[in-house]
């Protein structure tokens, strides 16, 4: 391989920069949910405008767009596919930079700053007509970008998908309808013949005090490769990872009163998320200036977090090992054995809170938030139709009505920071952490039996060679094929639950 041309050199300089003060950005927005205190909301969100700008300006400029020409010249004489592809994503992302106007990007930063206050403030006083002018700004301001960026898709697109491609590169409407009418055709069903079966021994009612529930969280990250040097933990209204710096993770959790759970299961989580974090490729200092070392898309990242959390820490073998950790720590055991412990685990009965569903009944929350974002940005319903428009399709769903709006529209931080086209990554995550399991296990093993032997070092082993590597060098759909050689689809996922459902219903 040739030496390093003059060329790259200049470009990794500013793009190292530039990641600087992402990184910054990065460390306010980790503040602003954790520490923050809610007179600081309207300051904050100045602080993110000014990065924002900042940002913008690094990644349009003609001195930058010089940079990414120069190395693009150079390129010909290197024939590293990592160079080609790396300088591809840069020049798709300066294109898109380009066709936005800062004074948009500055709004944005507020609005999203601003709309986080006041989703916070809203959400608590269950109020949906304080956050409703927040939600509408944030709207406008999204389809406006949306316009702005049309010009660079290299292909057209809708408003909702080039408002997703950040968060699922290549994704389109109709390949997502492809991929979730299976679920939305047999999921009902499911649902009926868990309803229809006899009911499990419910535990007694009890809740986990929170000094156990943050020690057990403590302990599991403790034995999944937490590193204190460069992790931290801390509490937030909503659970999120967040990665601050090369060597600095942060994820955060809540312990939520009545739920003795749901910290354990979000920590698992938030840690899946951090742990595809750790194990992305890095360039030799160590920091992540090229696109290669970037997450694929929100959709594998979400496979990796719903890995640790429903293949992991929902299995029955984890159930097993960590039951007499929780019996001793509540000096009770409500659940009745480890089996009990583990149904505890796995409801398996609709609920309104998508944070806290069955996987049953996960995708379907997903589907809700897909239609409802498609009304909003592309059909011109009215914000104010919102709480009336979840409330009925959420009854056709799973047949459920929320008692407040906190528990209907009010509950996602998503919409608060303006992230449409985020939520179908969800439901793809599922499916391609499905397919992706069946591939480790036919190389490796059965998870469970890994797990019963307490070696979840071996599952992220493997994750760290097959997935964790290949950053942005693909794309989502490209990563499923190039693992498990076959296209994305949802039937692993769907075998997964039929599986499940038998044992959590009592089959074999």
């Amino acid at each position: 391989m040739p030496a390093t041309a003059p060329a790259f050199d200049q470009l990794q300089r500013h793009l190292h920069t530039t990641r600087l003060l992402g990184s910054i950005n990065s460390t306010l927005y980790y503040d602003q949910n954790t520490v923050m205190p809610s007179a600081g909301a309207a300051w904050r969100g100045e602080q993110l405008a000014l990065l924002a700008a900042q940002l913008h300006e690094r990644q349009s400029n003609a001195a930058y767009a010089d940079l990414v020409a120069a190395a693009e010249a150079e390129l010909e004489a290197d024939t590293a596919p990592q160079r080609h592809r790396n300088l591809q994503l840069l020049r798709l992302e300066l294109d898109r930079q380009c066709c936005l106007d800062p004074a948009l990007v500055s709004a944005l930063a507020r609005a999203q700053s601003r709309g986080n206050a006041v989703w916070q403030q809203a959400r608590a006083a269950n109020d949906v007509s304080a956050f409703a002018p927040a939600l509408r700004e944030l709207i406008e301001l999204r389809r406006e970008q949306a316009a702005q960026l049309a010009a660079a898709e290299p292909v057209a697109r809708s408003p909702w998908e080039i408002l997703a491609q950040p968060f699922e590169p290549d994704i389109s409407k109709a390949r997502l309808q492809e991929l979730f009418t299976p679920l939305a055709a047999e999921l009902p069903g499911l649902l009926e013949q868990v309803a229809a079966a006899p009911a499990a021994s419910q535990p007694q009612a009890f809740d986990l005090p929170e000094g156990l529930q943050e020690s057990l969280c403590a302990e599991l990250l403790d034995g999944w490769g937490y590193d204190a040097r460069r992790c931290q933990r801390s509490r937030s209204a909503h659970p999120f990872s967040c990665t601050v710096g090369p060597e600095d993770f942060r994820i955060t959790t809540r312990v939520v009163r009545g739920q003795p759970l749901s910290a354990f299961l979000a920590t698992a989580h938030e840690w899946g998320h951090s742990l595809y974090e750790q194990g992305l490729p890095r360039s030799d200092d160590h920091f992540f200036p090229w696109p290669l070392g970037e997450a694929t898309s929100m959709g594998v990242h979400e496979s990796q977090s719903l890995f640790w959390e429903c293949r992991v820490a929902r299995s029955r073998a984890f159930a097993e090992r960590w039951h007499p950790r929780f019996r001793t720590g509540l000096g009770s055991d409500p659940w009745g054995g480890a089996q009990g412990f583990w149904r505890a685990f796995n409801p398996l009965r609709p609920g309104l809170i998508r944070v806290e569903a069955d996987e049953l009944s996960y995708c379907l929350h997903i589907v809700l938030r897909f239609e409802l974002e498609l009304a909003l940005l592309e059909q011109e319903m009215p914000v104010e139709e919102l709480p009336g428009e979840w409330n009925r399709r959420l009854k056709d769903l799973l047949g459920l009505v929320p008692r407040t709006d906190a528990e209907g529209c009010l509950q996602d931080i998503h919409w608060a920071e303006g992230l449409f086209g985020y939520f179908p990554s969800y439901a793809l995550g599922h499916l391609i952490s499905a397919q992706i399991s069946e591939a480790l296990e036919q190389e490796i093993g059965p998870i469970e039996t890994l797990v019963a032997a307490g070696q979840e070092s071996a599952l992220q082993d493997w994750l760290a060679r097959a997935i964790w590597p290949l950053g942005r060098s693909v794309n989502a759909e490209q990563l499923v094929h190039q693992v498990t050689g076959r296209p994305l689809s949802a039937q692993p996922f769907l075998t997964y639950l039929r599986a499940k459902m038998s044992q959590l219903s009592g089959g074999s």
